[in-house]
């Protein structure tokens, strides 16, 4: 390898386990784990004169450690189930143990060199070397389907070079239901809570997260949809090093939007509008969207402006049907129109024909709530207003209510996820934006003026 410099660092690594039986007994050592630590956390409390109960034991810090460490290790499915739970559930969690969870949406354990390499030779086939200048061996990010490294081809391109762990696509189901089983029976999660919704969410986006090719192409046809945005940015996607385990796309820069907390005001606002805007190009212009709300897909270039837009194995197209429904809602929702508001989520699925009243006033609630940002005239502040958890508290008493398991469907509940990740982040940021203006600038005939 004398043409090429490659670049390994010393670092904390292991191997993704890829075999059934080896994922599952994981499971298994972890399950013991947890079972040995309610033993030696009982008989310390004993020793201190008190009577723990079952609960006590189950629910404490090291446990889950115990389970935020082996799910890093386990990635793939395993670990998403446990993002999804900490995003979606991790307010009925103790503070301690839902801080612990945290960590899944953003940290994985890398892989090591040699599986990277065993990866890299089965898709670009041995000697892929020869193609690059610099590959550093080092991930700059490893989450749950996949970690990237960054390198430089010969003929001078800097790319971002997603590598999916070995054996995810077979596992999904199977780690799926293996660790809900897990927090089932390890008491990390209230027994009545019902998780259908979530492991079917994780399945079917998991499947389609896994196709590097379907993200690849999801990635070119965003950027022709947002040709005419320039303060957006996208990388571009190389199909000549694509494969359907590892997408290669150009290298981008920027910072963390998250980090943004600290920068001026007016910015905060500025980034934050865009999101809010492009929600709406997404669900009423595109019918197209980004679902998966995590905060590592967006990243800002200050010298530019231009928020950069990452990730987009989580893409969705929404029917046209669907769409007029959710405009429905939302006019049902600024007039104060409960019958409107009412037909267009019956016809969505959140309940049916029969539903109890007070059910289906509860929904109608809950879409009241959500648009609250867009009644309200001028600057909404998120930073001030308790609507995320108001939102969150409704929904979890909604779903918890055992004469009302009612499952909307997946399009619906990922449209959710990704609403409340942009009011997350707009509440992290402290931002205040004219969201009745951001739907006001996205027009019926597809024509949107651009937030600049």
């Amino acid at each position: 390898m004398n043409d090429t410099e490659f670049v390994e660092r010393a670092g904390s690594t292991s191997p993704v386990p890829s075999g059934r039986w080896s994922r599952l007994s994981k499971l298994g050592s972890l399950a013991s784990g947890i079972a040995g630590g309610m033993i030696a956390e009982g008989a310390r409390q004993f020793a201190q004169g008190h009577r723990p109960s079952l609960s006590d034991l189950l629910l404490t810090p090291a446990n889950a450690h115990r389970v935020a460490d082996q799910l890093s290790q386990l990635r793939g499915a395993a670990m998403k189930v446990g993002q999804l739970l900490s995003m979606d559930a991790g307010d009925l969690l103790p503070a301690e143990i839902r801080d612990v969870l945290a960590r899944l949406r953003s940290d994985a354990t890398p892989m090591p060199m040699s599986q990277v390499v065993s990866v890299l030779d089965a898709n670009w086939g041995e000697g892929w070397h020869r193609k690059f200048k610099q590959f550093s061996f080092t991930p700059v990010a490893a989450a749950s389907i996949g970690q990237v490294h960054f390198g430089e081809t010969l003929d001078g391109r800097h790319v971002a070079v997603k590598i999916q762990y070995p054996g995810v696509r077979k596992s999904i189901d199977s780690d799926v239901d293996n660790v809900a089983t897990l927090f089932r029976i390890s008491g990390l999660l209230p027994k009545s809570l019902d998780l259908a919704p979530l492991l079917r969410d994780a399945k079917a986006q998991l499947h389609e997260e896994a196709d590097y090719l379907r993200e690849g192409a999801a990635l070119q046809q965003y950027a022709g949809l947002l040709a005419d945005a320039p303060e957006f940015a996208l990388p571009s996607m190389y199909a000549d090093l694509t494969r359907e385990s590892v997408l290669t796309m150009s290298r981008m820069g920027g910072v963390p939007v998250e980090s943004l907390a600290s920068a001026p005001q007016a910015e905060r606002d500025r980034v934050t509008g865009l999101l809010i805007q492009l929600l709406f190009r997404e669900l009423f212009e595109f019918r197209l969207v980004q679902t998966d709300p995590n905060f590592a897909n967006y990243r800002y270039d200050a010298a530019t402006r231009q928020l950069i837009l990452l990730d987009f194995g989580a893409t969705r197209a929404y029917s046209a049907s669907m769409v007029g429904h959710y405009r429905s809602i939302m006019h049902g929702s600024l007039t104060a129109d409960l019958p409107v508001m009412d037909a267009a989520a019956c016809a969505i699925g959140y309940f049916a024909a029969d539903t109890a009243q007070r059910h289906r006033r509860a929904v109608l609630d809950l879409f009241s709530q959500a648009c609250e940002p867009l009644r309200h005239q001028g600057n909404f502040d998120f930073g001030s207003s308790d609507l995320g958890a108001r939102i969150r508290d409704a929904g979890m008493a909604l779903g918890m209510d055992k004469e009302f398991w009612h499952t909307p469907p997946t399009d619906a509940l990922l449209l959710h996820r990704k609403l409340g990740g942009l009011y997350l982040l707009a509440a992290k940021l402290k931002a205040r934006v004219d969201v009745q203006a951001c739907v006001q600038s996205t027009g019926r005939d597809g024509n949107a003026r651009r937030q600049n």
